[in-house]
C-alpha cells in the first residue's frame, strides 16, 4: 500500500505532497490544493492511504482509498 501524506513546508507559507517518506513531489501555496492533488494521485494508485497533517505537523485526518 502506497502512503502519501500534505504537510506544511517549515515556516507554514506552503503545503507539500510527499509519496512514501520521500522527498516532496510538489509545494502547493494552498493546502486545500496540495490535498485535491494528493487525493487524485492516492486514488489513481489504489490501494493506498492518504495522511493529512495541519501546521503543527500533527496528522489531523487519514484516508484509504
Amino acid at each position: 500500500m502506497k502512503q502519501y501524506s500534505v504537510e506544511p513546508n517549515k515556516d507554514v507559507t506552503g503545503w507539500f505532497v510527499k509519496i512514501e517518506d520521500t522527498a516532496p513531489t510538489d509545494l502547493y501555496d494552498e493546502k486545500s490544493v496540495a490535498i485535491e492533488k494528493a487525493e487524485q494521485m492516492a486514488q489513481e494508485n489504489k490501494p493506498s492511504k492518504l495522511s493529512i497533517q495541519d501546521e503543527y505537523k500533527e496528522v489531523i485526518e487519514e484516508r484509504t482509498y
